[in-house]
């Protein structure tokens, strides 16, 4: 009998190689890669730069592969005795349902279910839970809930937000992080209570997933879709710093025998800084429409929109930090000691209560006062269809508008009257339109998936002056009409991005996948400055230093960028699994005043930023990566484990440097050589009495640059060695649930080793450790009420004093950059809601 069911399993083996041949040529699969600006600066600074179930293993979960409206409920869009079971693969191999109160884990993938998104307080950064739930993620800011996006850091196995590919409900996002021209950050493309799941790919990313940032990984958020039933939700919850979050949700039910339903959603978050002066507020509105289309499929249209209005927190160096303490901010509304410290960053030397602590440049980099105001406005059209009964298509086409103003003061430039203070303002517009379409195709034991993803994008940033007095300072966060202003310079994109994928996940054996397939990307970007002021405003007095206009055009390619990945469930509760993959990054773009791209931070009076592009033009190449992941996972009712071990070889980094012969230094940026990456996560959770979850993570990684003569000022550094730059480590998670009755309690707590923040690791932040602490009662039905719930949160329970998240350039050496946010200390947050 052994020998019979040997020969058996060999013919079908055999049987199953052959149909791959036949169907398809090579299957293989990637996404692309992303750089921060493996930057170092030099010159003047600018401030206003400020499931259980099975999916294809290694790709993200979509649509309906996530539960969709949380514990309990009905996965929505077509009837669930009706709906074909070919649509709920939504572009992956398999489903995938996120309920309960675990997140689940299949191959490279994990899902966090809304049901674990309800364990932290209201109106939290998904991106915070996610870093609390899954190994191998971080997440730091300068607000407890991680709304600043300006000092908000994500990391996932040594990439942080800008590369990874993230998307919303199929709809690209781009790189996540301040200055995203490509997308929106989570926190402003969705309110966090429509979000149904969240999944990361912590392999080389999905296939499926739109996106030419991917250096390793991609994230992908789902919306719940609206209930069947007629009702709604209200939340309000109340905090420290006069924190208020207001929350509303309003549920049609289905309106008619063809099983139209829709919901309406509005948040409101508002809290003042924790120091100094002004606060954060945000106000949110979705709307999504679903109409089932018989047996078929389901049409989706959504409408998003956010209006992000804050004052921000102060960067520091890491000696700021020390010497100035915790509570060390913008000088506003001081604004006579605003004017004195610019005229000591102009003129040299420090205020005398300063002397031998702080440096002159440390001086000019305490300013007035920075803001920023962002309005988003997504829409999109989704159609879910099965053609055949093994052929369904997805389609998605979707338009975004983005503008708003990022301001900061100014302590290096003079407004007209002799005011050594101006005040400068970034006016970004962003136009996006695109589609995606994308087909399953069910043959036997196999899942092909293809599609294809189209986007054009106009981007638009106008710099403008305008005028600080000795009398008061021109008005903050209002008040920034173009009449009032000089237009310093303007900057201009259009960017065209086209992408194809294919892919063929085989079962060879139940329980066991082979995935392989490739993507081919090509982006092109048109543009740079196209209207430059400064001569003009120099002759008007406005103390003008040197500007970096450059225009030209960029394209990056890549025809075949293979993945490949193996998962097989064994012996009831064993999974082992690996993942491969190259990627590619295309080259991003930006504001002249910024860095980290070929049109940005170039060149010098004596050597243009025009001329530092024309000569990088034939020279630069994109960012590429190989990941290799390797993993074990075993789970059972009383014990879910797991093991991973990954290397990645990054090819081509780009930087900002400083470059060229020590008598002519200038800025330039360009490829300064390779990284090595090997990391392992180890997590267990045991369950040892009902409704007890205790949950223990560890992460190591070891990313190490390889460069021996990085340019630097004249001369060259050796990075050979040296650990990545803002990247613990080790880190450590431990959490702690327990569910009694209608009561539960959430405990975490994480360690993050020392980070170093220069390329030479000269210097570092220290480690540290942070908890939170969350108790709710569910109070079940009462009255009219379907349930009425409770919650309370502290934040930073222990009140350390850390540095959070990191935003901006990294020094080569030294403690030069103001690049360091503050965590929030102590926080209290209590919560009421009620579903009707």
């Amino acid at each position: 009998m052994q020998i019979d069911m040997r020969t058996a399993f060999l013919r079908r083996v055999g049987t199953g190689f052959r149909l791959l041949r036949r169907i398809t040529p090579a299957l293989l699969c990637s996404t692309a890669i992303a750089s921060p600006g493996y930057a170092a600066t030099v010159g003047r600074k600018h401030v206003t730069g400020h499931a259980a179930g099975h999916a294809a293993a290694g790709h993200a979960v979509t649509g309906q592969q996530a539960a969709a409206a949380g514990p309990g409920r009905k996965a929505a869009g077509v009837p669930a005795h009706r709906r074909p079971a070919s649509m709920d693969a939504s572009g992956d191999a398999e489903d995938v349902s996120a309920t309960g109160h675990r997140h689940i884990s299949h191959g490279v993938s994990q899902v966090v279910s809304r049901a674990t998104m309800d364990h932290f307080v209201t109106g939290t950064n998904p991106m915070q839970i996610l870093a609390q739930s899954v190994p191998g993620v971080s997440f730091q800011s300068s607000d407890a809930l991680g709304l600043d996006s300006v000092a908000s850091t994500l990391y996932m196995r040594g990439f942080n937000q800008t590369q990874l590919g993230v998307s919303l409900d199929g709809i690209p996002m781009g790189a996540q992080g301040f200055h995203n021209w490509y997308g929106l950050n989570v926190d402003q493309m969705a309110i966090q209570d429509t979000i149904s799941s969240i999944t990361a790919s912590q392999g080389a990313g999905a296939l499926s997933t739109p996106s030419t940032q991917t250096l390793g990984g991609s994230i992908t958020f789902t919306t719940a879709d609206p209930e069947d039933r007629a009702g709604g939700q209200v939340s309000q919850m109340f905090g420290s710093n006069h924190m208020f979050r207001t929350y509303g949700r309003v549920d049609s039910g289905v309106l008619n025998p063809s099983g139209t339903k829709f919901y309406a959603a509005y948040a409101r978050t508002d809290q003042n800084l924790w120091k100094g002066y002004g606060d954060q507020e945000e106000q949110q509105a979705n709307f999504k429409l679903v109409q089932p289309l018989q047996d078929k499929g389901k049409f989706s249209a959504i409408f998003d929109y956010s209006n992000f209005s804050q004052y921000n927190y102060l960067g520091m160096t890491k000696n700021m930090w020390e010497q100035m303490g915790r509570d060390a901010t913008y000088l506003k509304p001081d604004y006579a000691k605003s004017i004195e410290w610019a005229n000591y960053a102009q003129n040299g030397g420090v205020p005398a209560q300063w002397a031998g602590k702080l440096t002159n440049d440390e001086i000019g980099d305490v300013t007035y006062d920075g803001t920023q105001i962002q309005r988003n406005y997504l829409s999109a059209l989704a159609l879910d269809y099965q053609i055949f009964p093994n052929v369904t298509s997805h389609t998605v086409a979707y338009g975004h508008v983005s503008n708003g103003l990022y301001q900061g003061t100014n302590n290096f430039m003079t407004s007209p009257d002799g005011t050594p203070l101006v005040d400068e303002a970034g006016h970004p517009d962003v136009r996006r339109l695109g589609f995606t379409q994308s087909f399953n195709i069910k043959l036997h034991n196999n899942d092909i998936q293809t599609g294809i993803w189209y986007e054009n994008n106009r981007f638009r940033y106008p710099m403008r002056l305008y005028a600080d007095t000795a009398a008061g300072p021109h008005s903050s966060i209002s008040g920034y009409s173009a009449s009032q202003a000089r237009t310093l310079w303007s900057d201009a994109f259009n960017t065209n991005t086209f992408q194809f994928y294919l892919q063929d996940t085989w079962t060879i054996i139940p329980g066991m996948t082979l995935l392989g397939g490739f993507r081919s990307m090509t982006q092109t970007t048109h543009g740079g400055t196209e209207y430059d002021n400064t001569t003009a405003l120099e002759n008007e007095g406005w103390g003008l230093y040197y500007q970096h206009a450059a225009n030209g055009s960029m394209t990056a390619s890549a025809a075949f960028l293979p993945h490949f990945n193996f998962d097989y469930h064994f012996l009831d509760h064993h999974e082992i699994y690996w993942d491969i993959a190259e990627n590619v990054r295309a080259y991003d773009y930006a504001a002249q005043s910024g860095s980290g791209s070929p049109w940005t931070g170039l060149g010098t009076s004596g050597y243009t930023a025009q001329q530092v592009f024309n000569d990088n033009k034939t020279k630069l190449r994109p960012e590429r990566t190989w990941n290799y992941i390797i993993g074990y996972r075993y789970n059972s009712q009383f014990f879910t484990g797991s093991a991973d071990f990954y290397h990645t070889d990054y090819y081509n980094r780009l930087a900002a440097i400083t470059t060229g012969p020590a008598q002519n230094p200038y800025s330039a940026y360009e490829n300064v050589g390779r990284e090595t990456m090997n990391g392992a996560d180890v997590a267990g959770t045991i369950r040892p009495v009902k409704g007890l979850d205790i949950s223990n993570s560890f992460s190591w990684n070891d990313a190490t640059y390889q460069t021996t003569s990085l340019p630097y000022g004249g001369s060259t550094v050796s990075l050979k060695g040296k650990h990545q730059v803002f990247y613990p480590k080790f880190m450590y998670t431990a959490n702690v649930t327990y569910t009694w009755r209608k009561a539960t309690f959430n405990f975490n707590t994480t360690y993050l080793s020392a980070r170093p923040i220069t390329y030479t690791n000269d210097v570092k932040v220290p480690s540290y450790w942070s908890s939170t602490l969350m108790a709710s009662y569910d109070f079940g039905q009462i009255g009219f009420m379907r349930s009425l719930k409770a919650s309370f949160m502290v934040n930073n329970l222990f009140n350390q004093n850390y540095i959070g998240g990191v935003y901006g350039a990294a020094a080569v050496s030294g403690d030069d950059n103001a690049i360091l946010f503050q965590a929030p200390p102590r926080q209290y947050y209590g919560t009421i809601s009620a579903q009707f």
